[in-house]
């Protein structure tokens, strides 16, 4: 990767910015980052008497606005540059492991309250009951590997925007996908939810005897958080890129919302989680493309 060069015919902020190797000026998606991990470090101090793990949340959290200061100095190079615009989402792989540390030790999980939902919007719980009444070696395949699609969707997009050298797409799909995870997270922090991976018996037999699910449930063993289940942050950050992709292509928005679609019917079939949770993801993940445009827009104008 040779750093990100501004298409023909873009704005003349962005191609200035390019060319001066960037400007200290801080982005919203770094104040949204910097105020998550203020938020996080408050409550990481406050829950450390009982939890004294959380001590090394707050020392990651500064090495991360570190971070941020290193990526916002002038001067910066080709590969800096491309660093600064893509760093908030490879970050979020630690801000979501980081949550199974601060929901330790008996934290109080509100399922019951989702699973009286369900059982109000659908009438049966779906995340339990479908793929019983319905179990199929095809669609369980096909929707375990759906849901491991989920990194590619998250993946493919900014690697797709940069390559092509559009700044504002760039942007406006990070600074969209943060919203979705953050507004996710802070979620999981106050108003935690176990999810039915962790309250119902597992499927088993003929629905998981497939590669993809053995990689599903083998990756979740390694990495999954505790109390991140509402809303379903792989729904939301999905929907959010599918959504920014889009407006930056529309090849890459067609070619995202497929398994988009399928990611979404996948965590609830594959009992990973609430129908709730879903329906929550896509609200979340749809207002957080509309903010993150919105904001995008307001500082390209700016």
């Amino acid at each position: 990767m040779t750093g990100i060069a501004p298409l023909a015919g873009s704005e003349p902020a962005l191609s200035a910015d390019a060319a001066t190797g960037g400007s200290s000026r801080l982005r919203p998606v770094e104040y949204l980052l910097l105020a998550y991990l203020g938020l996080v470090t408050v409550v990481a101090v406050a829950r450390a008497g009982s939890h004294p793990a959380c001590w090394w949340l707050v020392l990651s959290h500064a090495l991360a606005a570190l971070l941020v200061y290193l990526v916002t100095r002038p001067g910066l190079g080709p590969v800096g540059r491309t660093i600064r615009e893509i760093f908030p989402l490879i970050l979020l792989l630690a801000l979501y492991s980081e949550l199974d540390v601060l929901n330790a030790g008996g934290v109080e999980v509100h399922d019951q309250l989702i699973e009286r939902w369900e059982l109000a919007l659908f009438g049966f719980e779906p995340s339990r009951d479908w793929w019983q009444a319905a179990p199929s070696r095809f669609w369980s395949t096909l929707l375990h590997t759906a849901y491991l699609s989920y990194y590619l969707i998250l993946a493919v997009p900014a690697v797709w925007l940069v390559a092509r050298g559009d700044l504002a797409a760039v942007r406006r799909f990070v600074l969209s996908v943060m919203l979705a995870f953050i507004a996710c997270y802070v979620f999981f922090l106050f108003y935690p939810v176990a999810g039915p991976y962790y309250t119902y018996p597992r499927p088993t037999g003929l629905f998981v005897d497939n590669a993809a699910a053995r990689m599903v449930y083998a990756t979740l063993a390694r990495g999954s958080s505790y109390g991140a289940a509402f809303p379903s942050s792989h729904v939301a950050a999905a929907l959010a890129a599918t959504i920014a992709g889009w407006q930056g292509s529309r090849r890459l928005g067609i070619l995202l919302a497929v398994p988009t679609a399928l990611l979404t019917i996948s965590v609830v079939y594959c009992q990973m989680h609430y129908a709730v949770d879903a329906l929550a993801g896509l609200a979340v993940g749809g207002l957080a493309a509309i903010v993150g445009g919105l904001i995008a827009r307001s500082a390209r104008e700016a």
